[in-house]
């Protein structure tokens, strides 16, 4: 906003200059309390507490307390104490404490009637001296616009904070007339509502996903499915992984291949360069790295917390590359890939491994023997049944890919709308 106070992007019909001032002419501070999140309950209380954690990480520009779950104090003392600073629908409360640059993020109450709450430790909670639509305060003190002017104001090198009197000379900016804040405040609550549906349907998304993985094969000593496609009665077959599979032992002699691959859990097999931003390999050093053709499979021993054992999986590239030696590569046959694809990023032949195998020396790398990891069983239907399973799950899987990217798409919509609107 230069020259004239107003906004890049404004509803029709508003050409009035906005208003700027002091956030200490607007905005008057209120009591909060000094209790961990130790000594706070979620099961009973006698008064509601916001805590900077959840503001920092878990609720979002405005906070409706009917529908969050807020921890409680028990102390009956607290009543009489903080009388005067039961928060108001609003009300703000700022965080002025994080690992980050996030400090000074805040949230404006909503949703208030009878319920009585108090701003917890290393919040600042603040009230209007006059009347703001709801919402405009909670959208305007966490966008860009605003929080640019903190950013000098931090202080703390492990821990930031931001101090209640640097707070008082930050300006805030905001039309004079309260028709054009409802609009903000109402468009942006409707973008927020669209967006938590998104955020809902991928959650279930995901979680039918993995239910579909448990279901759709086979668990241990058992010859079908619990959910089967209709037409397919026979009893599944189990292989041993070495029947169907053979070790790749292929070294890079000349360096005939200068791509590094690493093995994901999150992303599958992705090149080096695009994980870790640059090549972790020496580009000297790869002749003794296995070669990875197209369609085959890795499994690399190092374990996190969504690959407790290690995850495999399939070269989808389209193109060669190559894989440390500590990774155990495998070229498959008389069975369908994306079959087998979706089998190995299901848990069911984690209980072989952990039989099987252990952590190693390294605590953070899975070591099992190449001569027992190639009689890892595997559940085998009809080849028709398993190209049905594996697109099926691959459509599944391109499902919610494509909910998720809507969900980011709005995400940053929002974002940037909330630069545009207040500058």
């Amino acid at each position: 906003m230069e020259g004239r106070k107003v906004p890049g992007i404004r509803f029709e019909g508003f050409e009035e200059e906005w208003e700027q001032r002091k956030l200490g002419e607007i905005l008057y501070s209120l009591r909060n309390n000094t209790l961990s999140r130790a000594e706070l309950s979620l099961e009973n209380g006698v008064v509601k507490n916001v805590h900077y954690g959840d503001i920092l990480v878990k609720f979002g520009e405005i906070l409706d307390v009917k529908k969050e779950l807020l921890p409680m104090i028990v102390d009956e003392l607290v009543l009489a104490k903080y009388r005067d600073s039961f928060l108001q629908n609003g009300d703000i409360v700022i965080a002025d404490t994080a690992e980050d640059e996030t400090v000074g993020k805040c949230i404006e109450i909503a949703g208030v009637s009878n319920e009585k709450i108090i701003a917890g430790l290393h919040t600042i909670p603040c009230r209007p001296l006059f009347n703001f639509a709801s919402g405009y305060l909670g959208y305007y003190l966490n966008s860009d616009d605003y929080h640019r002017q903190l950013l000098p104001l931090m202080q703390g090198i492990k821990v930031t904070s931001i101090s209640k009197s640097a707070l008082q000379d930050t300006k805030i900016q905001y039309p004079k007339s309260l028709e054009e804040q409802v609009q903000i405040g109402t468009y942006f609550r409707w973008l927020d509502h669209l967006i938590t549906l998104h955020q809902r349907r991928y959650k279930r998304l995901k979680l039918f996903k993995e239910s579909m993985l448990n279901k759709m094969f086979p668990k241990d000593s058992e010859k079908i499915p619990e959910i089967r496609f209709e037409g397919f009665s026979n009893d599944w077959k189990q292989h041993k992984l070495g029947k169907i599979a053979s070790k790749i032992t292929m070294k890079n002699t000349g360096s005939q291949y200068i791509e590094t691959f690493t093995n994901s859990a999150e992303f599958g097999i992705i090149s080096q360069r695009d994980f870790f931003d640059h090549n972790v390999s020496n580009i000297e050093n790869i002749e003794g790295y296995y070669v990875v053709e197209d369609d085959v499979f890795v499994y690399n021993p190092r374990i996190s917390t969504s690959a407790p054992v290690g995850p495999i999986n399939r070269n989808k590239l389209g193109r060669t590359g190559v894989v440390s030696p500590l990774y155990t590569v495998f070229k498959t046959h008389d069975i369908d890939s994306e079959y087998l694809e979706w089998y190995f990023k299901s848990n069911h032949w984690h209980l072989f491994m952990y039989f099987n195998g252990d952590t190693g020396a390294r605590s953070d790398r899975f070591s099992i023997k190449d001569s027992v990891f190639f009689e890892m069983p595997i559940p085998i239907p009809d080849i028709d049944e398993q190209i049905k399973i594996g697109k099926y799950l691959s459509k599944l899987d391109s499902l919610i890919t494509l909910q998720q990217y809507k969900m980011e798409n709005l995400q940053n919509f929002k974002k940037s709308l909330l630069e545009k609107m207040f500058t």
